[in-house]
């Protein structure tokens, strides 16, 4: 019987198993699956408007719609606002095409990417990060999600707004809150089967269509209030007592801007690999992740604006600026078609945006973990099943400490975007050798043990002396020491930049074996003839010529080390 057993586990182990195409270069190992290996060209089919749609994920969704608000509430005048928002955008935008040119030009994701910084153990103190962060993400994406979910519905069916809350008291949320998380849910999950290769028909889709609602909500806005408000005309007025003067204002808001994206900035290479050239990714990052960005937000604040003129309050949030445009779903039939599209442009961004950036991502991510059963079809999954483990009710509604710890978790991810940084550019020299990335037997990249001790130590250097800002200003403490705050303000700045000079200066007194070369034959088929000869490596169909002729060659070498 036992023996039995065995066999069928063994059965089952082997069915869920993954299995890649040796002929391409597909093994599965411990380091390795499709997934993980450096795209090659037939796999990387991301046009610049793939692009252009992946940052409108990040540009046409209520986020940016709503962050003017943040630095008005502080007192900045509405100059002052765009201004940050323009230059927080293009640090973003610059910030992002730093890390992601390792994927544009060796075609690995951040999963991989870290390997040679780290170490190949070493890299699960990133990875794990990412996945933590990507589980609850996804998760309070899904619940945000829900509350557009349960506009649409209350546009359809009046009576879902005067809904009785059927739930358990002690659940802090309402039954017409649940239901709208389900929906949106349920409503996203087939999208976890579209490959990232497959993205450009639901970039088109989602770009063109919230666009078009963005536009329309504006117009009507400033339609029906006969001009843009007086919102649009808010200058400078900060707190009488205020401690902290506009260059510290302008200082924090910035730091605040790019850190509130630090998450998407660190794995930008995962997506960057899919990319025809770097021209694309470049276009792309700049017309979308820059120029749009700042537009969404300038739409946003003149749209809230005009409707404080209509209303006479202030609705930052668009889902509760579309609830009051239908009456709470008392308005006509008119008022309710348009909420309903309205609320679905937005809706719909924010479901791929979850799915492109927490759930593919987090796919990702675990296939670094578990190469031999996780790819990202499986992972994406595991990530969105996470969202009912999360319970994103309970952060959202009542861990709102917790909410803004993981909003600050900059403080933990610049050093990090710092380490990628520097030794991608300047120690390596942009080289990298592919084939040591996935194997511990003989590798550059196993340091001691498969530890990098200087990543760590660089990156422990990088966010200690922000942390302390990060626990007073989360606990409100403002008897807190001065400095703390001020530290904090500068974050990213601090995170980044110190961890650089720290690991850049220890790989100077303590250096490595294998800095800057890189495999001579392209082993996994990874370039194009004209990126190996720009390389300076030998192309795969010269490879396979001297492999069959028996004769001994560099690239039948290579071969038979990685066999």
């Amino acid at each position: 019987m036992t023996v039995g057993l065995r066999s069928r586990f063994e059965s089952a182990k082997e069915k869920v198993r993954l299995h890649g195409d040796e002929a391409q270069h597909e093994q599965t190992d411990q380091w390795s699956n499709r997934d993980l290996i450096p795209l090659p060209p037939n796999r990387r089919t991301w046009g610049w408007f793939h692009y252009y749609g992946f940052w409108t994920l990040s540009s046409l969704n209520i986020t940016n719609w709503q962050t003017p608000s943040s630095f008005l509430t502080q007192g900045l005048s509405v100059p002052q606002s765009l201004a940050i928002i323009i230059v927080g955008r293009a640090l973003i935008a610059a910030f992002s095409t730093l890390i992601a040119w390792c994927g544009l030009k060796w075609h690995i994701g951040f999963t991989v990417q870290n390997r040679y910084t780290w170490g190949l153990r070493a890299s699960y103190i990133p990875l794990l990060q990412r996945i933590l962060l990507n589980f609850i993400w996804n998760a309070i994406q899904c619940w945000n999600g829900g509350r557009l979910a349960a506009v649409c519905l209350t546009a359809i069916w009046p009576s879902f707004a005067r809904m009785g809350n059927f739930l358990p008291k002690s659940l802090p949320a309402t039954g017409d809150q649940f239901i709208g998380f389900v929906v949106f849910w349920f409503l996203s999950t087939p999208l976890l089967w579209i490959r990232p290769e497959k993205f450009k028909t639901p970039f088109l889709f989602t770009t063109i269509y919230s666009a078009l609602g963005m536009i329309a909500i504006m117009t009507w806005a400033l339609s029906t209030a006969h001009g843009a408000g007086p919102l649009l005309n808010t200058g400078m007025t900060l707190p009488k007592g205020s401690t902290w003067n506009v260059s510290w204002l302008l200082m924090a808001s910035i730091n605040q801007t790019i850190g509130g994206v630090a998450a998407g900035i660190t794995n930008g290479s995962d997506f960057s690999r899919y990319a025809r050239n770097w021209r694309a990714y470049v276009i792309g990052t700049i017309t979308s992740g820059w120029i749009t960005g700042v537009l969404v937000c300038l739409v946003g604040l003149v749209t809230t604006s005009a409707a404080q003129k209509v209303y006479g309050e202030v609705y930052w949030n668009p889902p509760d600026l579309l609830m009051r445009m239908m009456e709470n779903g008392e308005g006509s039939s008119a008022a309710r078609a348009g909420v309903f599209f309205l609320a679905f442009g937005f809706g719909l961004t924010s479901m791929f945006e979850n799915i492109c950036g927490n759930a593919v991502a987090g796919g990702i991510d675990l296939a670094g973990l578990w190469p031999h059963y996780i790819n990202i079809r499986r992972g994406a999954i595991i990530t969105f099943i996470a969202a009912w483990v999360v319970q994103p009710w309970q952060l959202v509604n009542r861990a709102v400490t917790f909410i803004q710890v993981l909003s600050s978790f900059s403080v933990f991810l610049s050093p990090m975007i710092g380490l990628m940084a520097v030794d991608f550019f300047l120690l390596r020299g942009r080289k990298v050798r592919l084939s040591h990335l996935y194997t511990s037997k003989d590798s550059s990249y196993w340091y001691w043990n498969g530890v990098n001790w200087r990543a760590i130590v660089a990156w422990v250097c990088g966010w200690v002396p922000t942390i302390g800002g990060l626990v007073v200003t989360v606990n409100q403490d403002t008897n807190a020491p001065r400095a703390l705050f001020e530290l904090y303000f500068m974050a990213f700045f601090i995170g980044f930049f110190t961890s650089a000079i720290i690991f850049f200066g220890l790989n100077k007194l303590f250096p490595v074996a294998g800095m800057g070369e890189y495999d001579e034959v392209d082993v996994y088929g990874t370039f194009t003839t004209k990126e190996a000869e720009k390389l300076g490596i030998i192309p795969v169909e010269f490879q396979t010529d001297a492999y069959d002729c028996g004769e001994p060659s560099l690239a039948r070498e290579t071969f038979e080390k990685k066999e």
